[in-house]
């Protein structure tokens, strides 16, 4: 489901947008958690442990990254992903629980798209591995519908009053990734330079891919 903002205004709510506050809290409870588990003998903590590297080194925005790198330079490739993007990514080898319903929304000078799940922290985790901190925390999740350009600026993304924002609400069905605009100057980059330019921020739609030399396109 998308929510068009169309060419709003920036319209601003009081008080800064705190994307850790909630980290403490939650670590707290994962380790009581996980400790009470282990000890009655639930949870084996070495299978714990093969299931946090695997989403640590294995799974991760690397992953999506590389979709979006190759969309930038097949055109065919890009095609195939906008139109039906589960059977597009699995094409590299990229796919699982939580991916089985993937689309890719695109970015354009006109229109930038933004991801969020505001009934829970529904997420691709195939492609963009763990999801922040921020992404499941209720404001994150209640103001990105209601005034996803504030939250944008809060992000360090400041988009022309001309451009239409549109918010898609991932569900436990459907789940949505960014395929950001290509930055300018690198026609001459490799398919790999090209997805060390894309964010786990930039496939949310929280932010863009870097500039050659590391930096936010502006």
């Amino acid at each position: 489901m998308a929510h068009d903002h169309g060419h709003s205004a920036p319209h601003h709510h009081g008080g800064d947008h705190d994307h850790g506050s909630d980290l403490a809290p939650v670590e707290a409870r994962v380790r009581a958690l996980e400790s009470l588990l282990v000890e009655k003998g639930y949870v084996d903590p070495a299978a714990l442990d093969a299931l946090v590297e695997m989403y640590e080194t294995k799974v991760g925005p690397h992953l999506g990254a590389r979709v979006v790198a190759r969309a930038w330079v097949d055109p065919a490739y890009r095609e195939r992903l906008l139109a039906d993007a589960t059977p597009a990514i699995a094409e590299l080898g990229i796919g699982g629980r939580g991916g089985e319903h993937m689309v890719v929304v695109e970015n354009t000078p006109e229109t930038h798209n933004m991801v969020v799940c505001t009934l829970c922290s529904c997420y691709p985790w195939p492609v963009l591995g763990l999801p922040p901190v921020w992404y499941k925390a209720p404001a994150y999740r209640a103001r990105a519908v209601i005034d996803p350009r504030g939250v944008l600026e809060e992000f360090g993304v400041a988009l022309p009053a001309t451009t239409r924002i549109a918010v898609w609400d991932s569900t436990a069905e459907t789940r949505f990734m960014v395929l950001p605009m290509r930055p300018a100057g690198t026609e001459g980059l490799t398919e790999e330079a090209l997805a060390s330019l894309v964010t786990r921020d930039a496939m949310i739609g929280t932010g863009l891919a870097l500039a050659p030399g590391g930096k936010s396109k502006p």
